[in-house]
This record gives structure tokens, C-alpha cells and sequence, in this order.
């Protein structure tokens, strides 16, 4: 049990310090962002899109909020995937995504297996 305790810490820091730091850089708008952002007609919006991607960590964090947090993470980078695909971008929102939904499952299996949260 300690060990599913201390993997469950270790992919939630991990995946969470992957988006913030993602939203660190949007704010600090480096001009690689700032290009890659434009390709796809973005610039204008990192300081929204930063802000949501830290808001939404700190929910998906705090044990209340977390399923929320989910929720709007996985949103997040859908639509993140979604845009990097209709512009033949590499995958960069695959590994946070991924990242994201092991640790929620790892948190609260009940948000996959609705029967597991009975046993």
C-alpha cells in the first residue's frame, strides 16, 4: 500500500509540475512560444491559456477539487491535441494528458470503474 501511495505522490507531482511549467512559459512568452503559438493563430491568447492551464492544476491538486480538475484538464488538452493535429504540429499535449489521467486514476479509480468506489 505505501508504494501505490508514494508512485500515486510521485505521477500526480510529476504531471502537475509538467502543466505548470507549461503555464510558466506561456506567461513568460518566449519567442520559441510565441512562434509556435502564432503558427497557429494563438499569440494573442498565452496569458489566458497559461492562467487556465495553472488554475486548472491547482484544482485537479486539492483533494475536493480534483475531479473537477480532471475534468477540465482533459478538456484543456483535447482541444490542445485537436489543434496541433488540424495543423500537423507534434503531439506536445500527448505525454501532460497522459500524465494527467494515470495520476487521476491512481488517485480515484471511481472516476473510470464507477463499481469501484462500492468495494
Amino acid at each position: 500500500m505505501k508504494a501505490k501511495k508514494i508512485i500515486t505522490i510521485g505521477v500526480t507531482v510529476v504531471a502537475s509540475a509538467l502543466v505548470v511549467m507549461s503555464g510558466i512559459m506561456k506567461l513568460t512568452a518566449g519567442e520559441e512560444i510565441v512562434n509556435s503559438m502564432s503558427k497557429v493563430g494563438i499569440a494573442a491568447y498565452l496569458v489566458p491559456l497559461a492562467l487556465m492551464e495553472i488554475g486548472f492544476t491547482a484544482l485537479f491538486l486539492y483533494p475536493k477539487t480534483m475531479k473537477i480538475g480532471f475534468i477540465l484538464l482533459s478538456c484543456y488538452f483535447a482541444g490542445a491535441l485537436a489543434t496541433e493535429l488540424s495543423h500537423g504540429m507534434p503531439f506536445n499535449a500527448l505525454l501532460p494528458i497522459s500524465l494527467v489521467w494515470i495520476a487521476a486514476f491512481l488517485r480515484d479509480s471511481s472516476i473510470f470503474l464507477p463499481d469501484s468506489a462500492s468495494r
